[in-house]
């Protein structure tokens, strides 16, 4: 398994936190690297994902919820063509530090028999877009916090 993960620290309680990451409808607005999520978020549901990387075309997809952990953790499937091939198990988990801070982790797990290769190809661009959209999403709810001062 191959994997990348990011994480950043956000001066916000929890609750507030996983109610911005779970908008999904106003990704468009802030997000510059998942531009659309659409559909249910229950584990099982089939998710509409556009993926956009600096310099590179969409990349629509079409996740399985795996996890909905209320404040916690959204956790979603994907695969190119068949399972097998290359699936990317992407994450978002949300730790409390404490009542005003929290810790975001943004990933990906990478299996099966393209692995490897893709990832080469992708792994820089892929990271680099994990961390523009941690920088969009702190940016946005800690500047929501302060509307809130």
């Amino acid at each position: 398994m191959k994997n990348i993960e990011t994480h950043i620290i956000i001066e916000s309680n929890l609750e507030e936190a996983w109610n911005t990451l779970m908008d999904h409808n106003s990704y468009p607005e802030w997000n510059p690297f998942i531009k659309q999520i659409k559909g249910n978020t229950k584990e099982g549901d089939i998710l509409d994902v556009v993926l956009q990387l600096k310099d590179k075309k969409p990349m629509a997809m079409a996740p399985k919820v795996l996890v909905n952990n209320n404040t916690n953790e959204f956790r979603w499937k994907g695969k190119l063509f068949v399972e097998g091939l290359f699936d990317g198990e992407h994450y978002f988990k949300l730790e409390a530090i404490d009542n005003h801070k929290v810790k975001f982790i943004h990933g990906e797990n990478f299996t099966g028999i393209l692995a490897g290769p893709i990832l080469k190809i992708i792994q820089t661009d892929t990271k680099n877009g994990f961390e523009a959209m941690n920088q969009a999403f702190k940016k946005l709810i800690e500047q929501k916090q302060l509307t809130l001062i």
